[in-house]
C-alpha cells in the first residue's frame, strides 16, 4: 500500500475586515478587463488556456466552476463582486508543508539557475523530464493591503505543486532529481504573474491545491525574513472530478473522493472561501485558474 504524505497543519486567523474604499480601488484595477479574460480558452496557445485576468468568481462554491459555457457577461459581472469582497481581506497563511524545495525542509530550487520561468512543465539543468498532464495555467494577481489593495508591483512568487500521481519532484521516491512543477515569477505593473502548468493530482488526506510564497522582490526570494506571504491554492470540485476521469489521473481518481474541502486540514477551517480559485474552460482545451492574493 502506497504511504500517504503527511498532513498539512491549519493555517493561521487571518484579519476579516474589509473596507468600502478598497473595494472601490481594485474595481477599477479589475472590472474593464474582466469580461475578455474569462471569456474563452483556446486550445493549442501556451499552457493549453488563454490566460485568465487574476480574478475570482463570487459564485464559485467548493461544488461549483466557472466554465465556458457561461455567458461572459454573467462571469464578468460575479468576478467584479467577488473582487469588491477580496478587497482588503488578506489571503490566509498556510504552512508550506513538507515538500516546499526553497531550503527550508532540504533542497533549495530557488538557488538553481532556471527557476525563474513561465512554463514550469519540465525540469530544468541535468533533467529535461515533462511532467504529463491536463494544461493548467495559473495566474495570481498581487494586491498591497496596506496601500489600499494597489498592484503589488515587482513582488515575486514561487509556486510548486504535486504531479498527476500525487508526487513532489525533488522529495519522492525516483524524483529526487527533477525539478520540475516548481517555478519564480515576477509580478508586473498590474501585480499579476502567470505560471503554464499541468492540472494536480489528488493524494491521501489533502484536497488538491498549489502551494506559493510570495517574496518582496526577485532579488531576495531566498532571503530570509523576506516572505511576504505563503498560502496555498484550491481547485474546484467539478474541475477535479473532469480531470480525473482522464487517462493518467486513475491514482488521483482513488483518492480525491476521500477527502473533502470541508474535512481538509488546510482548507477545513472556512471551505477555502479566500483560496478557491476561478476554474475556467475543460480538459479538451486546457484549464484557467485565477486567484487574487492580497497580503
Amino acid at each position: 500500500m502506497t504511504k500517504p504524505h503527511p498532513y498539512h497543519d491549519k493555517g493561521l486567523e487571518f484579519d476579516l475586515s474589509t473596507l468600502l474604499s478598497r473595494r472601490r480601488t481594485l474595481g477599477v484595477l479589475l472590472g474593464s478587463g474582466a469580461a475578455a479574460a474569462l471569456a474563452a480558452c483556446t486550445p493549442g496557445t501556451e499552457g493549453g488556456s488563454a490566460s485568465p485576468s487574476g480574478t475570482s468568481s463570487a459564485t464559485v462554491t467548493p461544488s461549483e466552476s466557472t466554465t465556458a459555457a457561461a455567458s461572459p457577461s454573467s462571469q464578468a459581472s460575479s468576478t467584479v463582486t467577488r473582487a469588491f469582497a477580496e478587497c482588503g481581506v488578506e489571503i490566509p497563511e498556510e504552512t508550506l508543508g513538507p515538500y516546499p524545495g526553497d531550503g527550508s525542509n532540504g533542497p533549495n530550487v530557488l538557488e538553481a539557475s532556471g527557476v525563474v520561468r513561465r512554463d514550469i512543465r519540465s525540469s530544468f539543468g541535468t533533467s529535461s523530464t515533462k511532467a504529463a498532464g491536463v494544461p493548467l495555467t495559473v495566474t495570481l494577481t498581487l494586491l498591497d493591503n496596506a496601500n489600499g489593495c494597489s498592484p503589488l508591483a515587482g513582488a515575486a512568487v514561487y509556486v510548486w505543486h504535486c504531479d498527476q500521481n500525487g508526487k513532489y519532484s525533488l522529495y519522492d521516491s525516483g524524483l529526487e532529481n527533477e525539478n520540475y512543477l516548481r517555478g519564480v515569477q515576477e509580478a508586473d505593473a498590474n501585480g499579476q504573474l502567470t505560471f503554464s502548468t499541468i492540472f494536480p493530482g489528488a493524494y491521501m488526506g489533502r484536497w488538491p491545491h498549489i502551494h506559493f510564497e510570495v517574496f518582496e522582490s526577485m532579488s531576495n526570494t531566498s532571503a530570509a525574513g523576506q516572505v511576504l506571504a505563503v498560502s496555498q491554492i484550491a481547485l474546484t470540485e467539478s474541475a477535479c472530478k473532469a480531470v480525473y476521469a482522464t487517462d493518467g489521473y486513475e491514482n488521483s481518481a482513488r483518492s480525491f473522493p476521500k477527502t473533502t474541502l470541508t474535512s481538509d486540514n488546510v482548507f477545513g477551517d472556512d471551505g477555502g472561501i479566500y483560496q478557491l480559485a476561478t476554474i475556467s474552460c475543460s480538459v479538451q482545451g486546457g484549464y484557467t485558474a485565477a486567484l487574487n492574493v492580497t497580503v
